[in-house]
């Protein structure tokens, strides 16, 4: 699976409270959440992110509360991956668990500036910045996980899984 898009760059202990604040959690359908997607840390973020657009953070992305909305919104949003250099535990389950790629590589967090070009191939792991040229590694997932993503989360895999037995 390959994913291009512009990045988008936060720092460190992004949590759960900033990518969806608490105080729009009383309509949980993916377009209100997506619309109030990271208003607390990038007012402009809704109106400025594209389909296929990718997020890059720093350490401990998605800290904060265990909710499944984050992610949610996240992908809503259009958000077709997140690279990091770290991620919280329950974000990181989260997040494959709803079908939103996630990868990690302090080496690619590095090279890549806000509004950059990047491609990412989730079957190999490489994240090329095309803007500039530079290519990184991150570890791919096995293919189960990779085929919970592709199916869109855990459910749809489930579900697909079942048909075939």
């Amino acid at each position: 699976m390959n994913i291009d898009g512009k990045a988008f760059r936060y720092g460190s202990d992004v949590d759960t409270d900033v990518i969806i604040p608490a105080r729009y959690l009383n309509d949980s359908s993916e377009k209100a959440l997506a619309s109030h997607c990271m208003e607390d840390i990038d007012p402009d973020f809704v109106k400025n992110v594209r389909a296929g657009d990718i997020i890059v953070a720093e350490d401990n992305f998605g800290c904060g509360s265990s909710r499944e909305h984050a992610p949610l919104a996240i992908k809503a949003s259009g958000v077709s991956l997140v690279i990091a250099n770290s991620f919280a535990r329950i974000f990181y389950r989260n997040a494959i668990n709803i079908g939103l790629p996630i990868m990690e590589c302090p080496e690619a967090v590095r090279g890549i500036s806000a509004g950059d070009e990047v491609r990412a191939d989730l079957a190999t792991g490489t994240i090329f910045n095309v803007t500039t040229g530079k290519s990184f590694k991150a570890q791919p997932f096995p293919e189960f996980i990779r085929g919970i993503i592709e199916d869109g989360g855990l459910l749809n895999n489930l579900a697909k899984r079942s048909k075939k037995q």
